[in-house]
């Protein structure tokens, strides 16, 4: 690379945060969307103005920056959406990815070089004064628990009809579901036929909501709740009788190296030489496309500074290692679990 294109991504770089806002602020004021609707031919800036009510000011600094950014193209005074203007309107994930650095992570990001200094989430003190963010989760103002449940499910939700279908050519009787969030994949189990027993282990805020979901369903029989802080020393999972399947959903990248393998340890000491351990992750090295590998690891800068200080999303290679630490081997690996590249450990003693 010649050093005046370095400078050229060193200069993107430096303004991103300001690009950032700049979209979401096109995008909430109604620019994007009248220019796509325009398609080909476009509209200039006076058009829009009078179309959607906006200041000149306002039309005009928007479209010269997100034109200098790619986002727009400008032909003979015209502005014409692009397809990365489109994946801001329409795509999913660009949706979702958008609303959760703006409302979980974006002021809290200030506070990252800070974060990795002292080993906490500095940044997490925009929101609450908790040691992690798990337990001021049923805390936080309603539109960033909707970013942040959204992130979560999104991603992890639609590799449920894959997980099961491993998890269920084994036969288990008891199943259980440790970092079991909101209950999505007990539903998603159900729904499948399951007739066994499910034991949900989480935080108790976290195990609540859970609850009232699988009882609303008609689900509360089948399953036993189980609150509990998998980082306490004391801490120790159901035993009698013991599992058959315990999965962990995009769980352990919650946790240090140093806690994974601590809380891998506590699902080996329940299990016999038929129970099964399951562990779900969209492993950063293990992806097909360059932008995936880019989201998991800038994922990890949201650990560093909201959500504990000490976690990251993993690669293949380190969780396995953390699996063979805690006394458990790698029996077999499924990858491409669902839509985005995801990766089944099974693990047995």
């Amino acid at each position: 690379m010649k050093m005046v294109d370095a400078k050229s991504q060193a200069q993107k770089i430096a303004f991103a945060p300001l690009t950032f806002q700049a979209v979401r602020s096109a995008l909430n004021l109604g620019i994007l969307k009248v220019l796509d609707d325009a398609g080909k031919d476009g509209l200039c800036a006076d058009k829009i103005e009078k179309s959607l009510g906006l200041a000149q000011y306002t039309v005009s600094t928007l479209l010269e920056v997100l034109e200098s950014a790619g986002i727009l193209e400008c032909k003979g005074g015209a502005y014409v959406s692009t397809k990365i203007a489109q994946c801001f309107l329409y795509d999913q994930m660009t949706k979702i990815n958008t609303d959760f650095v703006h409302d979980v992570c974006y002021r809290g990001a200030f506070y990252l070089q800070e974060s990795f200094a002292n080993g906490k989430p500095e940044g997490l003190k925009v929101f609450g004064n908790w040691p992690t963010v798990y337990e001021g989760l049923s805390q936080l103002p309603p539109q960033v628990q909707k970013s942040w449940f959204a992130f979560d499910h999104f991603y992890s939700d639609n590799a449920f009809d894959g997980v099961i279908k491993i998890i269920l050519s084994k036969k288990p009787e008891r199943v259980f579901d440790v970092g079991c969030n909101t209950g999505k994949f007990e539903l998603a189990l159900f729904s499948k036929g399951f007739k066994g027993e499910v034991t949900l282990i989480d935080l108790p805020q976290q195990l609540k909501k859970a609850e009232e979901n699988l009882k609303a369903a008609g689900f509360g029989k089948n399953c036993g709740f189980y609150p509990a802080d998998v980082l306490k020393k004391e801490t120790k999972f159901p035993e009698n009788p013991a599992p058959d399947a315990i999965l962990m959903s995009q769980f352990l990248d919650c946790f240090s190296k140093e806690q994974i393998i601590s809380i891998v340890q506590k699902a080996r000491n329940v299990m016999t030489e038929k129970s099964r351990l399951y562990i779900l992750e969209p492993f950063w090295d293990n992806q097909k496309f360059e932008a995936a590998k880019l989201s998991l690891t800038h994922t990890s800068l949201y650990f560093t500074a909201i959500a504990n200080g000490s976690s990251k999303m993993y690669s293949r290679a380190e969780m396995e290692s953390c699996v063979k630490t805690a006394g458990l081997k790698v029996e077999k690996t499924h990858e491409n679990v669902g839509n985005h590249e995801y990766t089944l450990l099974e693990c047995v003693k």
